[in-house]
């Protein structure tokens, strides 16, 4: 017979958990306490409990196990409940344990008492709360197994404590048969012969290629895939990294922010081959106008995302690295025919940069990152730091990406950063924020200083929440309101100038990173890049903040203006 809390534990090992992100409470005590005499867990403690989700965000998206979480009740697991979200939209298996009061206080509005099965309902692939001890196992072996398969994602199980300190069986599953809950493994060889059929005839045809692909680790397969075909490849930002970016093939991002050529693209093909991606607000613009041309063929693990935004010609319920291995199958090799070539020359003719603006740009940064450091893992926030990182980042077979693409969640990027150093200590990873999102988790310098990670932390600051205010700049007549990062009490309240002479920023990064035992340095010129990267190299057991005070009003372009189609770009303003 075990405990409750022992049966936990060894649930924990059972399926090869070495990492667990916990932050301490009085509802997960016991489980705290029967994780002290063991080794093979590590236990890693965030100083937030939102840093700590999004640690084990990073985690699992770096390494692709399932990241873990133990928080206590109340406000700690109400702290998940952004990085739960963020998770989901963005197909991240995570199995997140929170302690609950005991069951008969349950309902009676005990202290620290929320349902958090309730609250995340919504937002995660499957919620439950523990109510015996003989369905601890079972539902703790199903947390993990819904958690990766299918479409992964974030799963939620609520203890009671009265369960973790009650005494019951010692065995655990060795597998799982859940009714109603049957991944798809395959793929429908019929529709993949009518899609290939269809790609075959094509005259302009386009592959939009989104997260899903980067998920199932079907990236050697695109390529090949789009080799075979000589058709232009465009992603969505959760898609970069498809194919490598230095690919002839290879177009850009759709959407917003998008490159001329993807977007022109979108706009002009007769057949939209599109895999592994939800059809979002943020890659469709007016969705009267997307691809209004083209017959759509739609790839997803997910059903529900097939049709749900854009209604397509030829749905495949699949995972995208099966699905692309059988089309490679039923494909005969083509040629570059004269469509390939027109959007080829649309990405040389108009390609993205900041060259309108002197001195130190995030482009400048971030091509020496792509210059200098062959195998890193890339964190961001969201923001204007997240979108000149999805513009200029370089991504070939032996780099990674990690950003909130979905929920678009500040404060992301830092902890985020630290899980996927945690899960790859022998490869470089650097976090890129602006100075808002930055302060949003601030504190998890304690959390990298005290595990000793060398993270390379750049801070693009421009002292303003820049991606608001550029929206501010462009379509609300420079009213810029409450973007401001240097805006004090005593400051004319409707500035509306960034020249002026404004107060001091707050904080100071370098003195603050200094202030947890960090290191921290301060460029203002190109010519100090270089100079910055070698001294947060020097530093191997502590993490390095770059702040690289940038234009205060630069903007990220192209820009779709909302509501309109892809095709009508802002290109310069």
């Amino acid at each position: 017979m075990l405990k409750g809390t022992d049966i936990i534990v060894k649930a924990l090992k059972e399926e090869g958990v070495d990492t667990l992100f916990a932050y301490p409470g009085g509802q997960a005590i016991d489980i705290f306490d029967a994780l002290y005499d063991q080794s093979d867990i590590e236990l890693i403690l965030p100083r937030h409990e939102q840093a700590l989700i999004h640690a084990a965000d990073g985690y699992a998206r770096s390494t692709g196990k399932v990241g873990v979480c133990l928080v206590t009740s109340g406000p700690g697991a109400t702290n998940l409940v952004t990085g739960i979200a963020t998770a989901n939209y963005d197909s991240v298996p995570l199995v997140c344990i929170t302690g609950q009061v005991s069951l008969g206080l349950m309902g009676n509005d005990a202290f620290q008492e929320v349902d958090i099965v309730g609250i995340t309902n919504s937002i995660c692939k499957y919620a439950v709360t523990v109510r015996t001890r003989e369905e601890l196992p079972r539902i703790l072996k199903e947390a993990f197994y819904i958690a990766r398969t299918g479409r992964p994602g974030p799963v939620v199980v609520d203890i009671p404590k009265d369960i973790q300190q009650a005494m019951g069986s010692e065995e655990y599953p060795a597998e799982v048969s859940i009714r109603g809950y049957k991944p798809n493994e395959g793929v429908h060889i019929g529709q993949i012969k009518k899609a290939a059929a269809m790609l075959k005839k094509a005259k302009k045809p386009l592959f939009l290629i989104g997260g899903g692909v980067n998920i199932s680790g079907a990236n050697e397969q695109m390529r090949l895939l789009a080799e075979a075909t000589r058709v232009p490849v465009i992603t969505t930002i959760m898609g970069r990294g498809a194919i490598p970016t230095s690919h002839e093939l290879y177009m850009g991002n759709i959407g917003i922010h998008g490159s001329y050529a993807a977007n022109h693209a979108v706009a002009e093909c007769d057949l939209l081959f599109s895999i592994g991606t939800r059809f979002n607000d943020r890659i469709t613009g007016k969705i009267s106008e997307f691809a209004k041309n083209a017959k759509i063929v739609h790839i997803d693990i997910d059903s529900a995302s097939i049709s749900k935004n854009i209604v397509v010609d030829i749905p495949i319920v699949a995972d995208a690295k099966i699905a692309i291995e059988k089309l490679i199958e039923y494909i005969p090799e083509m040629k570059t025919n004269k469509w390939t070539e027109q959007v080829q020359a649309w990405k040389k003719e108009y390609p993205i940069h900041m060259k309108q603006y002197e001195g130190l740009t995030p482009e400048k940064v971030i091509q020496y990152i792509n210059e200098n450091f062959t195998h890193p893992i890339i964190t961001t926030d969201v923001g204007q730091n997240q979108l000149w990182a999805t513009q200029y980042i370089a991504l070939e077979s032996n780099r990674q990406f990690l950003t909130s693409g979905g929920l678009g969640t500040m404060g992301y990027g830092f902890p985020a950063a630290i899980g996927a150093k945690l899960g790859n200590p022998d490869r470089p990873v650097i976090a890129i924020s602006g100075d808002g999102g930055m302060q949003m988790n601030i504190q998890e310098l304690a959390t990298a200083v005290t595990l000793e990670l060398p993270l390379i932390l750049i801070v693009f600051n421009n002292g303003y929440l820049g991606n608001v205010r550029q929206w501010q700049e462009m379509f609300y007549n420079k009213r810029y309101s409450s973007t401001c990062l240097t805006y004090r009490r005593s400051c004319q309240k409707n500035c509306m100038d960034a020249e002026k002479c404004c107060p001091k920023y707050v904080p100071d990064f370098v003195k603050l990173a200094e202030s947890y035992e960090a290191y921290g340095i301060r460029i203002t010129r190109e010519e100090e890049i270089a100079q910055a990267f070698a001294y947060a190299l020097e530093h191997k057991h502590a993490p390095t903040i770059i702040e690289c005070v940038i234009e205060r009003e630069a903007n990220v372009l192209p820009m779709v203006p909302v509501g309109k189609a892809l095709d009508e770009m802002i290109l310069d303003c």
